[in-house]
């Protein structure tokens, strides 16, 4: 019986760890940027290594992954909604980041569920090569999420200071540039994603209606 108790599965603890360390992070996140951020991070990391666990112990479980993407969401929308604050001009952008983040992603995953696939993660062969690339691949998962995070984590850090300066330029100003493009394609992904989530959702309502209707 112990060997069932999901909640306990090593993914799992990983991923309330995660949880601690983000709500860590946000309530440090006003005043204490260094802290904040070094939570921050650190609970990004530990997201590469839940799902490692998984497969290695194979401890996957559907607690856990909506458990690893509700933490992935929420922590990305309260570090948006903050940037929000510290950069009014640029309020409508880290909305429709928070909309896009979030919508795309739920729709994603609620479809997988309705379509029985085992895995929010598993895409079809018929897909776009890009997205397909982008699950199967999980070197460029990774650097895709975390260099998405830490575009983010910059301009929160750019908030406090400019870091180290090197030949007059900021550092972290320099990573945030270099980082933006990862954050925009990754914004790009979670709409074709989204989008595709949407069209499967609707094939699985035509399917079912004309099921129902030979029926009758």
């Amino acid at each position: 019986m112990a060997d069932n108790n999901i909640f306990l599965f090593v993914p799992n603890l990983i991923g309330y760890a995660r949880i601690i360390l983000g709500i860590g992070s946000l309530y440090f996140m006003p005043t204490h940027y260094g802290l904040a951020a070094s939570l921050y991070i650190l609970s990004g990391l530990l997201d590469a290594f839940d799902g490692h666990a998984a497969r290695i112990l194979n401890q996957s479980t559907k607690f856990g992954a909506m458990l690893d993407m509700l933490t992935d969401r929420c922590a990305t929308m309260c570090l948006l909604a903050t940037l929000g604050t510290f950069y009014p001009s640029y309020l409508f952008f880290f909305q429709l980041v928070m909309v896009v983040d979030i919508s795309c992603h739920w729709i994603h995953l609620h479809t997988s569920v309705v379509s029985g696939n085992t895995s929010h993660k598993n895409i079809a062969i018929e897909e776009n090569a890009l997205l397909r690339f982008y699950y199967t691949s999980r070197p460029f998962l990774f650097f895709m999420c975390m260099g998405n995070e830490l575009f983010y984590s910059l301009l929160y850090l750019l908030h406090f200071t400019y870091g180290y300066t090197f030949l007059g330029m900021s550092t972290i100003k320099v990573l945030a540039v270099l980082l933006f493009p990862v954050a925009i394609l990754k914004l790009v992904l979670a709409i074709m994603q989204g989008g595709s989530a949407w069209c499967k959702l609707g094939y699985i309502d035509i399917k079912e209606r004309e099921e129902s209707n030979k029926k009758q």
